[in-house]
């Protein structure tokens, strides 16, 4: 047989194959009646359903109750005027106009931005800097980090308290011992010029977490990358920054972005070192503090809920902002 002949016979062998009729439900053993499987879950996944949602409940009741309902209802209250005591009776933007208006929340914005900055600032520098000590070998190291790491562990009240007498411009601890050096202090909290420079260096010495994020971040760099830096000549300088910093330039940028956050929701400080009213000349008059005394000594909620709002929008806005700006130093590359 040749191989044309070959050929033609396995062309009619394939066409008489494909010309079959199809099997019958009968011939594969299926009864000509029996309806399609419907789509569904089986038992055993509904069990793991419902237990699913019996273990997320408790936290959507919590996240339901004690946050998406406190939002929607200051959104609502924002637009009336409501004083707590009485019913909220809607206003539309008057809040917000009137807010823009406010000689004090211009200056309590002001205030909030020159300690954020600082305290954003100098706080990354400093943990960083002590991050970068307590990650090199030397004797005693646990007890170093300890010690770095106790005052972020201080309550706030008790904090603010401490810093208070140690900021004290007769008998504080400060002052006593630039006198010692031939040097007068000033009245640390009593002087709207250093004011603000007090609750930020307090702010600077409890940066004991932001530490502990740094080292983790420098632990994780790769020890083969410091030895090639080595091997082509960098010095210390050098591998610090053409090595170090942008390997962990995601653990600076989350630093900074909780910075922002936590730096524009200042309070605590304010309230106990300085009093309610942000003295001196109200130099410490930050924004929460000026919504803290609008909603609950003046019990215009109405008002203090649209100051929330606008927090809201400017610590969103900065977030965005620095997310964009994060693309042009920030690298995740190992």
């Amino acid at each position: 047989m040749t191989s044309a002949e070959r050929v033609e016979l396995r062309s009619q062998e394939q066409s008489g194959a494909s010309s079959k009729p199809a099997k019958s439900p009968a011939e594969l053993g299926t009864p000509p009646n029996a309806p399609a499987p419907k789509p569904g879950m089986t038992p055993g996944e509904r069990i793991n359903q419902r237990n699913g949602i019996l273990f997320c409940l408790p936290w959507l009741i919590g996240m339901s109750v004690f946050l998406i309902y406190p939002l929607i209802s200051a959104l609502w209250y924002s637009l009336c005027d409501y004083s707590v005591l009485l019913p909220p009776v809607f206003i539309g933007l008057d809040n917000y106009i009137d807010l823009f208006q406010d000689a004090l929340f211009w200056k309590s914005l002001w205030n909030t931005s020159y300690y954020a900055v600082g305290a954003v600032t100098l706080g990354v520098i400093m943990s960083m800097t002590l991050a970068v000590l307590l990650n090199s070998k030397v004797k005693g190291l646990a007890f170093y980090r300890t010690v770095f790491f106790l005052p972020s562990l201080m309550p706030v009240v008790a904090g603010s308290i401490l810093w208070m007498w140690m900021y004290n411009g007769e008998s504080g601890i400060i002052n006593t011992a630039l006198a010692g050096i031939g040097i007068k202090g000033p009245s640390w909290l009593a002087d709207p010029n250093w004011s603000k420079i007090t609750i930020i260096i307090m702010a600077v010495w409890g940066a004991g977490h932001s530490m502990v994020i740094f080292l983790a971040g420098l632990q994780d760099v790769p020890n083969a990358i410091y030895e090639a830096a080595i091997i082509d000549g960098a010095n210390w300088t050098q591998r610090l920054f053409n090595v170090t910093i942008p390997m962990i330039s995601p653990v600076i940028y989350f630093n900074v972005i909780m910075g922002i956050i936590g730096g524009f929701q200042v309070f605590t400080q304010a309230l106990i070192m300085t009093d309610a009213t942000g003295s001196p000349e109200r130099s410490t008059l930050f924004y929460v503090l000026q919504l803290y005394n609008v909603g609950f000594q003046d019990l215009r909620m109405g008002y203090a809920s649209a100051m929330a709002w606008v927090l809201f929008a400017i610590i969103l806005a900065l977030t965005f902002v620095a997310t964009k700006l994060s693309k042009r130093w920030v690298t995740y590359d190992r």
